[in-house]
């Protein structure tokens, strides 16, 4: 079985798709804190498959280690963990304990178990204040908030457990700017509370549940001045973690791969794709740079082709339709009637 923690989150419950559809047998875990038990339902309903759901939280040790004694678990892809750039300034404690124990305690019972191949969820947010674009896996790392500050750790400590112990298996994804939505308008992003990202945003304007969008800063160094990133549709995401489930299953290591398309869209550029693609009117408000934010950062991603054969094949207007069609299927979102 393969494990996957946050598996009814957005990222998770799309590779959850994917890997049943691929015949994998899989279980997924969650505390469902930032998620609904609706995604489950979901998942089997697209599947037309079952898999073991285990509501429980990585800081609870014991529950956790009851799953592994319990089942044969022979590798783990890890997502689960807090992810609001914002609001880990403001609880940055929550978010160190959250994240970064949560992994540990993973870790050990992994150790423990003998289950050596895990998939981790990192994130562009490591290469803090890229100067130059596209970046590359062997570029120096740094964080700009406690969020990236937590990826970066789990990245050390990860790098730290291989080194004592050439037994394992570890892929670390540092993946950009995932949106889009299941093909079918069934499965797609589904944030509780006010959403972070911009493709969510517009989607709550276009929506009705927000009057207009924000757009920070039109003064950038780029081709219309907004800021520049690496968007990747879920569906090819999901595939990149079958493809380094895989590189995990053939090699022993410790492997680091970014994913993203390798083309840099600005804000203007997904705000007037979303329009056209989708014929709506998205108003916006433009306000000043928010400090932090880089004008551009998007990937290299040919290491990713050339040790596993994975290459993003989504384009912008394909991200943008399958987001408004989960929209439109679900304007209140998932109704979570566990």
């Amino acid at each position: 079985m393969i494990l996957i923690t946050g598996g009814a989150g957005f990222i998770g419950s799309h590779t959850a798709v994917a890997l049943l559809n691929a015949g994998y047998e899989i279980g997924i875990l969650d505390n469902l804190s930032n998620s609904k038990y609706e995604s489950i339902r979901r998942i089997k309903q697209l599947t037309e498959k079952e898999c073991p759901f285990f509501e429980i939280d990585l800081l609870d040790y014991l529950a956790l280690d009851r799953i592994f004694c319990e089942n044969k678990i022979d590798s783990v892809i890890h997502f689960a963990g807090f992810k609001a750039v914002g609001e880990s300034v403001s609880k940055p404690l929550e978010y160190y304990h959250n994240n970064i124990t949560g992994t540990l305690n993973l870790c050990r019972i992994m150790r423990e178990h003998n289950v050596k191949k895990l998939v981790f969820s990192s994130s562009a947010t490591v290469y803090g204040l890229a100067k130059v674009v596209p970046v590359t896996e062997d570029m120096p790392i740094s964080a700009t908030n406690p969020y990236g500050s937590t990826k970066l750790m789990i990245e050390n400590i990860l790098n730290d457990l291989f080194v004592s112990d050439n037994d394992w298996s570890i892929a670390l994804l540092r993946y950009f700017n995932p949106i889009g939505a299941h093909k079918s308008g069934i499965l797609g992003e589904n944030p509780n509370g006010i959403p972070n990202n911009l493709m969510p945003r517009i989607c709550n304007v276009v929506n009705g549940k927000m009057d207009k969008l924000t757009i920070w800063g039109t003064d950038y160094a780029t081709h219309d001045g907004t800021g520049v990133r690496d968007y990747i549709h879920v569906l090819d995401l999901a595939d990149g973690h079958i493809a380094a489930l895989n590189k995990c299953n053939k090699d022993k290591g410790i492997f680091t791969y970014n994913l993203g398309t390798g083309i840099g869209y600005s804000v203007f550029d997904l705000i007037n794709t979303f329009a056209r693609v989708n014929n709506v009117n998205i108003p916006y408000d433009v306000c000043p740079r928010r400090p932090g934010d880089v004008a551009s950062l998007y990937a290299d991603c040919s290491k990713a082709e050339k040790e596993m054969s994975w290459k993003a094949k989504l384009g912008l207007e394909d991200m943008c339709a399958d987001s408004y069609k989960f929209v439109k299927k679900n304007p209140k979102g998932y109704e979570d009637s566990k």
